[in-house]
């Protein structure tokens, strides 16, 4: 019998839980998938009812699994910026809005119009259409009659939490990306608030990442068959958990992490607003924060490839035929806007393009093409976070990219920089494991939790003459955008006039 305690990371396309023991060992994991609601372009939905379902589903497959355990506590990771509507009766009034919804453009401008530099000395960042803010001002002007019911809103983790313990909270990752937020206070901002007549009572009660904010309730315990009480931590957004289950704990190191979306992150002395839709978020302990940079659509651009042109292929397969195309995929580019792009553009009408096809092109080009602009797309976030913290020693990749050992030394030659992969890469939900570990005192700091828990593998060192042959590559890449916005602008007005 050992004791262990669960992360959870709630993602935008499954569940993910895994096991933890007190020596940093994972012992166990399972996954449940659930599919996104695309009600019509640009609108993104899931039904919250689901991800409670399939993470009880997880939990018992992997208590199946796993047995002889005593799990002492558990907490949460989860998708950012997601909108849940609660009644008085604590209902969802409508399917959660996600990240990835980008039809709050008017509502952008209307925060930044009502607002001006005040936007960015609270809540240190831009308006996004992917943020909360914008999303609960279009209900409110779209469906005012389910607004009119709000009672609180939480994010996706939040409520998952909640229905495990009948406890409503958020904590600061979380909550410093619905524009509320008052990112120098730590608190709920009311003149955000009192700016758009929104009730400062739908914001949910603030609490820390590892604090303690409640206990599994009876129903639930009983999956586990134990005596003992359930404890349950509030946990983190799931890039400050990613970050966290990759040992990112200080200045000198960033993350890389290709999961849906791709992000580049690194840990920041202040908080502090940096432009070119660099995110400036509360990271998991008191007062510290992470800068971040953000494209919408990185591994889902490969999975959108693979499932429209090569259907019947594995990941596996599909990717070990780039090992023998060269560098730039033979002149072909491609720019992952299928969402539109958050870092630097800010832009949710701007589209992917290929660049660049012949008739000599195959498959295999634009497959690597495709891994090729997926990473481009993140080194331009990279070096806007480099301007910001010229400290960056060190890049740990975690997500998509490191199943595969081209595409990871891909990103090794396009950063120019050494990268690390992890023994055991789990990403959030690990992190939310290390934050239930400090939580029941296993683990005395974040610190601690990472020289127990997190271990580098293998580091790949840039081959430097690619780096020079990609630098050409990049620079081309960093015209397309501009090239391309009114062409989409003029399409997107087509395809709306139809």
């Amino acid at each position: 019998m050992q004791n262990v305690v669960l992360g959870i990371d709630l993602g935008t396309s499954s569940v993910k839980i895994v096991m933890l023991n007190k020596q940093g060992e994972l012992v166990g994991q399972c996954t449940q998938s659930y599919p996104l609601i695309e009600v019509k372009d640009n609108f993104v939905e899931q039904d919250p009812g689901v991800w409670v379902e399939q993470t009880i589903r997880g939990i018992e497959m992997l208590l199946q699994q796993v047995t002889d355990v005593i799990v002492e506590g558990i907490s949460f990771s989860g998708q950012m910026h997601g909108l849940v509507m609660l009644s008085e009766q604590l209902q969802p009034l409508r399917n959660a809005i996600l990240w990835n919804d980008t039809r709050t453009t008017s509502q952008c401008r209307l925060i930044k119009d009502t607002l001006g530099e005040k936007l960015y000395s609270i809540t240190k960042n831009d308006a996004l259409e992917g943020f909360t803010l914008p999303k609960l001002l279009w209900v409110k002007e779209h469906e005012p009659n389910i607004y009119e019911q709000l009672h609180m809103f939480v994010l996706p983790k939040d409520y998952l939490r909640f229905k495990l313990t009948g406890e409503l909270c958020i904590e600061p990752s979380d909550a410093a990306g619905t524009l509320l937020f008052d990112m120098d206070n730590q608190s709920w901002s009311k003149e955000i608030c009192a700016s758009f007549n929104i009730p400062q009572t739908v914001c949910p009660p603030l609490v820390t990442s590892d604090q303690l904010v409640g206990y599994l309730l009876p129903k639930y315990k009983e999956l586990f068959s134990q005596n003992s009480e359930i404890s349950v931590y509030a946990g983190g957004a799931d890039n400050a958990c990613g970050a966290l289950g990759a040992g990112i704990v200080n200045p000198r190191s960033a993350l890389v992490s290709i999961g849906t979306s791709g992000v580049v992150l690194t840990p920041s002395d202040t908080a502090r607003y940096v432009g070119n839709f660099i995110h400036s978020f509360s990271y998991l302990e008191k007062f510290s924060n992470y800068i971040m940079g953000v494209t919408l659509a990185a591994g889902e651009s490969l999975r959108w490839y693979k499932s429209t042109f090569a259907p019947n292929l594995d990941f596996d397969n599909l990717l070990h035929e780039i090992e023998g195309i060269p560098i730039g995929s033979n002149g072909l580019l491609y720019t992952p806007y299928l969402f539109g792009e958050r870092t630097p553009y800010g832009d949710a009408n701007i589209r992917a393009s290929f660049i660049g096809i012949k008739n000599t092109h195959h498959r295999s080009h634009f497959t690597r093409a495709i891994v090729e602009g997926i990473t481009f797309s993140l080194k331009q976030c990279f070096d806007l976070l480099k301007e910001q913290n010229n400290q960056i020693e060190q890049i740990v990749c975690i997500g998509g990219a490191v199943k595969n050992e081209i595409w990871l030394q891909i990103v090794a030659d396009i950063f120019g920089m050494p990268v690390s992969k992890l023994t055991n890469e789990q990403g959030p939900a690990l992190g939310a494991a290390m934050i239930a570990g400090i939580g029941v005192g296993w683990f005395e700091s974040y610190e601690q939790a990472v020289s127990i828990c997190v271990e580098t593998s293998r580091t790949l060192l840039p081959n430097m003459n690619n780096h020079q042959q990609y630098t050409k590559y990049f620079e081309c890449y960093k015209l397309i955008y501009s090239e391309t916005v009114s062409i989409n602008d003029m399409l997107k007005n087509i395809v709306n006039e139809v």
